[in-house]
């Protein structure tokens, strides 16, 4: 039998202090918004927000010779790797080639993310696959933390447009406590109309740093000053900080956000109203 307890959101503890030194080798993890359904209403062109993102990661990869940036796209329906650093047909590109190589990969990807999708399907903007991009960038990291003896130092960034989700709210706090476990950062630069809840949510409990830009034409100013030091240099800066954070949760049965709710006792599912049988797990 479930036994349902009326509980309110409470703030979350923030992660243990990583071991950071002067020297760090950075894997910038980009996962890069291409919710069409978002950038045909957004005040920035989308071509002209991947010119920025572009010089940003040069830039980051200029830094230090040893650091490694990769690109997933996260689409409406999909996200994929498009851009890996270390791969052996870009370890040698210029900047031009590089620039090259990620653009043809996004076309593809756009292209065979828009054919899953059917015309009658989307209400509004929608919501991007942001549960599978994070799933992926945390798989990706432990690849490389078992596969050689070089174990740099970590980073997610979330260049995000498209408003949340509410129906992904289980797999993206999944990913988030998974990453506070590996003491992964996740970094969010929204440039959507309005705040999203899981990426303050993702940035407070991981450590990370949260920013809505003000203004979209200084992008590469705000990606450059705020999300290309590591995370020893961050010791030293005075990063912004979220005037007010979002805690609140998502109901399991209507995929709402609430204030307040029942939650099973058994399996901690939450729901907006009170039910005699838990629906999750009976």
């Amino acid at each position: 039998m479930c036994i349902c307890l009326l509980v309110e959101t409470a703030e979350i503890p923030l992660m243990a202090p990583v071991p950071l030194y002067a020297d760090d080798v950075s894997l910038l993890m980009v996962l890069l918004d291409t919710n069409p359904f978002f950038w045909s209403t957004a005040s920035l062109s989308f071509s002209s927000f991947l010119s920025h993102v572009l010089a940003f990661l040069n830039s980051a990869l200029l830094l230090n010779q040893l650091n490694q940036v990769v690109v997933v796209a996260t689409g409406f329906n999909s996200c994929d790797y498009i851009y890996d650093s270390s791969s052996s047909a870009a370890f040698n590109q210029s900047s031009p080639a590089l620039c090259t190589t990620l653009l043809q990969t996004l076309e593809e990807f756009v292209s065979k993310d828009e054919q899953l999708s059917t015309k009658n399907e989307v209400i509004g903007i929608g919501s991007s696959l942001l549960s599978g991009s994070l799933s992926m960038a945390l798989c990706y990291i432990q690849r490389v933390f078992r596969s050689g003896p070089i174990r740099p130092q970590p980073r997610i960034l979330c260049l995000q447009g498209s408003p949340d989700g509410p129906e992904q709210y289980v797999a993206i706090m999944n990913s988030i406590f998974s990453a506070q476990r590996s003491m992964v950062p996740i970094d969010s630069c929204v440039i959507g109309g309005q705040h999203s809840a899981f990426l303050q949510q993702a940035s407070y409990i991981t450590g990370g740093v949260y920013l809505k830009p003000q203004q979209m034409d200084g992008m590469f100013q705000y990606l450059s000053t705020v999300f290309a030091t590591d995370l020893h240099s961050r010791s030293f800066l005075q990063l912004p900080k979220p005037a007010g954070i979002d805690f609140r949760a998502s109901c399991f049965c209507h995929k709402n956000t609430i204030d307040m709710g029942y939650i099973c006792s058994v399996c901690l599912s939450i729901f907006c109203k009170h039910h005699k049988k838990c629906s999750t797990c009976g």
